[in-house]
C-alpha cells in the first residue's frame, strides 16, 4: 500500500496520471533537524563574519559566563549571545541601552529554531571600550560611597615605616626613593614588587597591596608607576585595584602617571599624587610641617620665658627700691645664718638618733639571731650528729668484743668438740639403737650389735668377743 505522504495533494490516488511516477521518485522529505542544519549552514556560509551595529536589551548574564542580549534598532532586533571565552575579554561590561558595534558570525539555535549572532567582540559606538569602562566602574564605585571625602584618612604625621607598591624595573620606585632618601633618611622602608602593566597586573597589584598591609607597622603606602598610554595604565582602572585600595587598613596615596592621567584609583585612594615623586614629598611633607611647627612653638617658649624673666627681675628692682624693704640683704643674711644654725643641729640631733636607733636594731637582731630556729635546728643537728657518732663507736667497739669473745668461745668449744677427737683417729661406739655410749667392753656381749662413729661415716659391728681392761 502506497504511502499517502508520497503522493501529491493535487493528484487522486485511485487515477493514474502520466506525471504522476515521476513526481513520486523526485520527492524529498526532510526531517526538522536536517532543515535546521540545512538553514545554518546555509547563514553561516552565505553571510560568513559581520558587523552589527545596534542596541544592546535583555542583557542577561547567565552563572555559566555567557551574555545573551538582543540587538534593535528602530524597526527590527536579532538575538546575541557573546559567549564566557570571549566575553571575559570586553573591558567594559555590558548592559542594556548600550549602542554597541559587534563583530560575529550568523548562526542557529537549533533546539528552538531561532537564529542568532555570535559575537566574538563588542566596540561602544561612537566612543572606545576603555573609555566607557572607565565610565561604568565609575559611575558604580562612586554610588557605594568609595569616593566619599568622609571615608578618606590623613597622612600620618611622623611615618615610620612606609610601603610602596609598584614595580622593581620601572623609574617610580627610583624616584620614590631618591626622593625618601634626601627628605626622610631614617624611614624604614617595604617594598612590594608587583606588575604594573599587562594582562594579569590588576590582580597582581590587589594582592601585593593585600599583602604590604598586612605587614606590621606599616603607616602609609604608595601605589601607582610612571606614566605611558592608557592602556599601560589600565590595571589601575580595574575593580579589584580599588578594592583593595578601600579595605586597606592604613591611608593608602595613589601615585600613577603624570598629573594628566586621572585613573580610578586615583578617586579611591586617600590621597592622590600627581607623580611618584610627588607622592614621596607628601610622605615626609607632613614631617616636615611637624617639624616646623616644633622650631615655632619652641621658639614661642623661649620668648615668653625671656619676657617673664624680665618682668620677674624689673618687678624685683621696683621692690627693692622701695624705703621699708632697705636692708633686707642683712635681714636675709641672718636669717640665713640662723637657718644653718638650726639645720646643723637638726642634723646631729637626726645623726644622733640614728646611731642610738641602730645600736638597738644592731641589739635586737643579736637577740633575734639567737633565737632563729635555723641556728638552733643546726645545732641540733650537729648535737644529734656527735651524739651518732659516739653511738657507733661505742657499737663498733661492743661488736668487736663480743666478736672476740665468740671466736675464743667457739676456739674452746672446738677444743672440747668430740668431732675434734674423731678427726684425731679416735671413734665413739655407740649400742645397736644408739641410746648410750659404750664406754666399757663388758657392757656388751658376744652377738650384740653396736655402731661406731667415725670422723666421716659411721659402722654396724657385731661383737665377736670382748676383752676385759687386764687382757
Amino acid at each position: 500500500m502506497a504511502d499517502l505522504f508520497d503522493i501529491p495533494f493535487e493528484d487522486d490516488p485511485g487515477v493514474a496520471t502520466p506525471h504522476s511516477a515521476p513526481a513520486r521518485r523526485a520527492r524529498r522529505v526532510l526531517t526538522v533537524s536536517e532543515l535546521t542544519g540545512g538553514i545554518r549552514d546555509a547563514l553561516e556560509s552565505g553571510f560568513g563574519e559581520l558587523w552589527v551595529e545596534g542596541e544592546v536589551s535583555n542583557c542577561r548574564v547567565w552563572n555559566t559566563g555567557h551574555v545573551y542580549f538582543t540587538l534593535k534598532d528602530q524597526t527590527a532586533q536579532i538575538r546575541s549571545v557573546i559567549f564566557r571565552s570571549a566575553h571575559r575579554y570586553l573591558k567594559f561590561r555590558l548592559e542594556d541601552g548600550l549602542h554597541v558595534v559587534a563583530r560575529g558570525r550568523l548562526s542557529v539555535y537549533e533546539q528552538k529554531g531561532e537564529y542568532q549572532l555570535v559575537c566574538e567582540h563588542l566596540d561602544p559606538h561612537g566612543r572606545g571600550a576603555l573609555q566607557l569602562a572607565f565610565e561604568q566602574l565609575k559611575k558604580r564605585l562612586h554610588a557605594e560611597g568609595l569616593f566619599d571625602t568622609s571615608r578618606k584618612r590623613p597622612l600620618p604625621a611622623l611615618p615610620h615605616k612606609i610601603g610602596i607598591v609598584t614595580s622593581l624595573d620601572g623609574a617610580a620606585l627610583r624616584d620614590i626613593l631618591k626622593v625618601l632618601g634626601r627628605r626622610h633618611p631614617n624611614a624604614h622602608i617595604v617594598v612590594r614588587p608587583v606588575r604594573v602593566q599587562g594582562e594579569g597586573a590588576a590582580g597582581d597589584v590587589s594582592r601585593g597591596l593585600d599583602a604590604i598591609g598586612r605587614v606590621d607597622g606599616v603607616d602609609v603606602i604608595i601605589v601607582g608607576r610612571g606614566g605611558g598610554a592608557i592602556e599601560d595604565l589600565w590595571a589601575f582602572n580595574e575593580e579589584p585595584v580599588a578594592r583593595a585600595i578601600a579595605r586597606t587598613r592604613v591611608p593608602v596615596i595613589s601615585a600613577v602617571g603624570h598629573e594628566v592621567d586621572v585613573t580610578i584609583a586615583d578617586f579611591v585612594a586617600d590621597v592622590r599624587a600627581p607623580t611618584p615623586s610627588a607622592a614621596a614629598e607628601m610622605v615626609v611633607a607632613a614631617k616636615d610641617e611637624f617639624c616646623a611647627r616644633i622650631d615655632g612653638l619652641r621658639q614661642r617658649l623661649d620668648a615668653a620665658a625671656r619676657a617673664g624673666l624680665q618682668r620677674r627681675r624689673a618687678r624685683v628692682h621696683q621692690l627693692t627700691s622701695r624705703r621699708g624693704l632697705a636692708g633686707w640683704h642683712a635681714r636675709l643674711a641672718v636669717r640665713g645664718r640662723h637657718v644653718a644654725e638650726l639645720t646643723h643641729a637638726l642634723r646631729r640631733a637626726a645623726s644622733v638618733l640614728l646611731v642610738r636607733r641602730a645600736r638597738d636594731l644592731q641589739r635586737l637582731r643579736t637577740r633575734l639571731d639567737a633565737q632563729d630556729v635555723r641556728r638552733r635546728v643546726a645545732a641540733v643537728r650537729a648535737r644529734l650528729a656527735a651524739a651518732d657518732g659516739r653511738l657507733t663507736a661505742v657499737g663498733r667497739r661492743r661488736r668487736d668484743g663480743a666478736q672476740a669473745r665468740l671466736a675464743s668461745l667457739a676456739a674452746r668449744l672446738e677444743a672440747l668438740s668430740p668431732l675434734a677427737v674423731l678427726a684425731r683417729g679416735y671413734a665413739v661406739c655407740w649400742n645397736a639403737d644408739r641410746t648410750a655410749i659404750v664406754r666399757r667392753a663388758d657392757a656388751v656381749a658376744p652377738g650384740d650389735h653396736v655402731r661406731v662413729t667415725l670422723e666421716q661415716g659411721e659402722l654396724a659391728c657385731e661383737v665377736r668377743r670382748t676383752d676385759g681392761p687386764d687382757h
